[in-house]
């Protein structure tokens, strides 16, 4: 799969993009009535239980708004943290702080949402099963959410088209399943290749094929055992398709290598952070 990369450039764009639309046109009406000169410190706390991740895109945030701010982390990305944990302090010019605040606190909260939720699914996973991140992901914000993932303990799944073959069940709708495996594999060039089956008839069509990886998709956990026995040998095994916290733990003990899941990135909630002066 390609390298992500989270850039200080890449942070500081989407950090002015973000500034930008929370600006437009006028600035901070309200913060602009404050006086110039006050300074101020405020904690940033966290409200709830997380996997704390984000920290350069406040660090980033405050520093365009306004560069003398200090920004001093008690707790570093990947960190476990409690309810009312200290995270950092930010001492500055109030206005600047107060302009700064909500794109800083939306960044760090999404971000260690995505990174709490992942957390919760590797722990039941397992050691022996990773957990996986998909491109179900919020347009041009793939590489933060899959550096999220990371943080959380998760294992980027690609992270485009163009990183490997997945043939999926539309490509298998629209054409013959073990046709479209054979030329994937008389076309890879180096590129890994996934086949996603439902059934147990579609696996038995493609098995003894020169593949890397079987996508186990929405399958009844008897149909995924029996899948994963006959396929262990060959491939590296996978399951995906509504699995949540309730089942994940049951999924992870069929014997799959790795396990994907959507909502991980596209429908986490964030996490509860406060600034408090």
């Amino acid at each position: 799969m390609s390298k992500i990369k989270l850039s200080k450039s890449f942070i500081r764009d989407r950090v002015k993009l973000a500034l930008t639309e929370d600006l437009y046109p006028y600035g901070d009406i309200t913060s602009n009535l404050l006086k110039k000169d006050r300074i101020i410190t405020a904690k940033l706390i966290s409200n709830q239980k997380a996997v704390v991740a984000g920290l350069l895109f406040v660090k980033y945030t405050l520093s365009q708004v306004d560069k003398k701010i200090k920004f001093i982390i008690k707790k570093k990305d990947g960190s476990h943290v409690k309810k009312n944990s200290l995270i950092a302090i930010i001492k500055g010019r109030a206005k600047s702080i107060l302009i700064a605040e909500r794109v800083a606190l939306n960044f760090l909260s999404h971000i260690s949402g995505i990174a709490t939720k992942t957390n919760q699914y590797v722990k039941l996973a397992g050691k022996k099963c990773k957990i996986c991140c998909t491109r179900k992901t919020i347009p041009n914000y793939r590489v933060i959410q899959k550096y999220a993932v990371k943080l959380g303990g998760g294992t980027n799944h690609r992270f485009n088209l163009s990183d490997e073959f997945l043939i999926k069940d539309n490509h298998i709708a629209s054409s013959d399943i073990r046709e479209i495996v054979s030329l994937a594999i008389n076309n890879k060039r180096g590129k890994k290749i996934t086949v996603e089956v439902d059934n147990l008839e579609q696996l038995n069509k493609i098995i003894g094929l020169k593949f890397d990886t079987i996508l186990f998709d929405n399958m009844n956990t008897k149909n995924l055992k029996a899948g994963v026995k006959l396929a262990k040998k060959h491939y590296q095994t996978e399951a995906s398709g509504n699995i949540n916290l309730k089942n994940v733990k049951i999924v992870a003990s069929t014997g799959v290598d790795r396990i994907s899941i959507g909502s991980i990135t596209h429908s986490v909630p964030a996490v509860d952070y406060k600034l408090e002066i």
